[in-house]
Order: C-alpha cells, then sequence, then structure tokens
C-alpha cells in the first residue's frame, strides 16, 4: 500500500512477536532474566515491548489521520471510539475463554487489550478535539502530570509502593478485588484505570512524533537526525524525572512513559536508517508479516495458549506442559528449552499470519 512506511510495519511486527515471545515461555519457572518483567521499580528489555505497542498506535494514527480536520473530526473520533470498543470486549472475551474455566463473577475486567483500548480511545478523543500540534504537545504533559499528582498525593507516605498507591485501591473500589488481577499476591492490576492516563499520552507522544516525522512522506536524514535528539532527550528527562517519580511499568509512570519512548524512537530511527533510507529490507519478511495483522496474531496467540492449558489434555497434563517436558526438555537445558518452545509456539503463529499476508488479507477491527 502506497501509504505505508515499512520501518513501522516492521516495529510493530516486532513488537508483537516479541509479545508472543515473552508471554510463553516453556515454564515460567525457566525464564531468562532479560526476558522477565522487573519486579516493581525498573525496566528490563521485556518491559519495552508493551508500551512499544502503544507507541506505534500512535505512529500509526499519524498516518491514518492525515485528512483529520474540524469538519470530520466528530466522525472520525467516533470511529475511534467504537473500535476502541470492539478492542476493549475483545480483551475481556480472552480473560473470559474458555468460558467454562472462570466464573464470571471472577472475571479479571482489564488486561492488555483492554489497556491499549482505553489509552486509544482517551488519546483518540484528545487529538480529534486539540489538532494542533502545540496543544497536543500541552495535553500530553496534562496527562502525565496529572498521573503523578494522583498517586502522590493520594497514595499515602509510599505513593508508589504495591501495597499503598492509589491505582489498585481505584480498581478495587471500581470493581471488587474479584474482577482484579492478583499475580502480585494481592489485587493489584499492572493495567488498570488510573495508568490509562500516561498511556494515553504514549500514544500521543507516538502521534506527534510520527506526524513531524513523517509530514514530507518517507522520512529523511534530516528527519533522522531530529529522531534522535528526540530519542536522547526523552531518556535524559525520564531518567532525571526517576529520581522523584520511579520508572515503573505496573503503575506505567509517566517517567516510564518518557524513557520506554525515548528507546523506542531510537530503535525507530534505526530501522528508518536500514529500511527506508538504507533499502534494506530482505530480512524484514517475518517481522512484515506480524505487523500486516497484529491484533489478530495476538488474539490467536492467547486463545491457542490457553486451549493448551485448560482444554487438550495428555494423560492428565495439560498440552503445554506434556509439550515442553517430553519434547524441549530432552533435548535443551531446561532455560534453553523454555526459551525454544516460546520460539516454536511464536512460529506457530506466524505461519498462520504468513498465510493471511500471502493471501493479502488484514483483519480490521
Amino acid at each position: 500500500m502506497k501509504n505505508r512506511i515499512l520501518s513501522i510495519d516492521v516495529l510493530r511486527g516486532i513488537t508483537i512477536c516479541l509479545m508472543i515471545v515473552v508471554n510463553t515461555p516453556g515454564s515460567w519457572s525457566y525464564v531468562y532474566a532479560p526476558l522477565k518483567h522487573s519486579e516493581w521499580h525498573g525496566c528490563t528489555p521485556t518491559d519495552l515491548v508493551f508500551p512499544s505497542f502503544l507507541f506505534v498506535v500512535g505512529l500509526s494514527m499519524s498516518i491514518s489521520l492525515k485528512k483529520l480536520n474540524r469538519d470530520n473530526h466528530r466522525k472520525i473520533r467516533n470511529k475511534l471510539l467504537k473500535r476502541g470498543a470492539v478492542i476493549f470486549l475483545i480483551g475481556l472475551l480472552l480473560n473470559w475463554f474458555p468460558f467454562y474455566q472462570t466464573n464470571i463473577a471472577d472475571l479479571r475486567i482489564f488486561g492488555v487489550l483492554q489497556r491499549i483500548a482505553l489509552a486509544f480511545m482517551l488519546a483518540g478523543i484528545v487529538i480529534t478535539l486539540i489538532q494542533n500540534t502545540r496543544s497536543l504537545i500541552l495535553s500530553l504533559i496534562a496527562l502525565l502530570l496529572t498521573h503523578w499528582s494522583l498517586l502522590y498525593f493520594l497514595g499515602g507516605t509510599t505513593p508508589y509502593d504495591l501495597e499503598s498507591n492509589i491505582s489498585g485501591t481505584i480498581d478495587i473500589w471500581l470493581l471488587g478485588s474479584n474482577h482484579v488481577y492478583s499475580g502480585f499476591g494481592i489485587p493489584f492490576d499492572p493495567e488498570g484505570l488510573l495508568g490509562t492516563l500516561s498511556s494515553a499520552a504514549q500514544v500521543i507522544l507516538g502521534y506527534l512524533i510520527g506526524k513531524n516525522t513523517l509530514k514530507h512522506g518517507k522520512p529523511g536524514t534530516k528527519e533522522l537526525n531530529h529522531l534522535a535528539v528526540v530519542s536522547l532527550s526523552l531518556i535524559a528527562v525520564s531518567l532525571v524525572w526517576n529520581f522523584v517519580y520511579p520508572i515503573n511499568k505496573p503503575l506505567w509512570t509517566g517517567s516510564y512513559t518518557l524513557y520506554t519512548s525515548g528507546i523506542i524512537t531510537g530503535f525507530w530511527a534505526i530501522l528508518i536508517w536500514v529500511i527506508d533510507i538504507g533499502k534494506k529490507e530482505k530480512w524484514t519478511l517475518p517481522f512484515k508479516v506480524f505487523g500486516q495483522n497484529p491484533l489478530a496474531s495476538y488474539v490467536l496467540s492467547i486463545i491457542v495458549v490457553k486451549l493448551f492449558i485448560y482444554v487438550f489434555k495428555i494423560n492428565g497434563t495439560t498440552l503445554y506442559g506434556w509439550s515442553f517436558k517430553h519434547l524441549f526438555q530432552r533435548i535443551f537445558e531446561n532455560h534453553l528449552a523454555s526459551f525454544m518452545y516460546a520460539l516454536a509456539f511464536t512460529f506457530i503463529i506466524w505461519l498462520f499470519a504468513f498465510w493471511l499476508y500471502k493471501k493479502g488479507k488484514v483483519i480490521k477491527i
């Protein structure tokens, strides 16, 4: 398609590929350190994956909303809101699937797709209402500072701790503890409602960077230099902010938003240099495949994982656990076996995405 920027497709595809890899180790007992999330404060390579998807959502919006103006902003906003609502519903159904396994009284409401949907909708409202670049910059700053203020002033003496942060309190008050993620040992949802503020800011930031970089079409050396400055500036600001406002993925703090956006911007600049300017494209096929149908690939990966765990059994053992033990652990050392399992699983999903790619099919929501 003439409006597609290959470096964005590849960045999106790399993101989806990594999302599936880090979500599907053969065993959570054997995971290499870079493929784990930070326990609380901090940022590992894995913690860059989810914000990368939100950032790419913003980049994509900078292309799809090029014809946004005062005459059509309401129509476009309504379309964005409907799309966001559908994505949220898909995420909710994925949490419930397979439907006999989880009682609806204990259904987790939030999740990865729900966070993407809410951030997408909030960012879409802001972008379609404001449009002016300077005002959008002020709006994303306002979102980050509002989130910080709520966490700081309503979180007691330790506002950024797991047990006392206001984000978890809001989700429990709003939904009840049964509908909140409990993987941290207590009810606390890393994709909770309050984090939507900084997540939406990340989408807006991606939109602004994309809008500025692509305003003359495909980017060149001038835009590349600008991206390098933006990348280093965002990282520098985030590291300074980190002294008083920790880089934290579960809370999705503003410092985390800027830090990850800075790294992702730098990585996109490298992809532009290699792909769009250097025309070195042969290696990109695996990621173009995922990048063409990112949401469908991710949704399928969750469905298949749950089928392997909850539905298909061999001698009373889940297909997921059986295949890891009897296929991969017999060949590789535990950690390598777990990693190879994740790669093999990702390849299975890739084959479906490749079939769609060869057919020229793009599943849109």
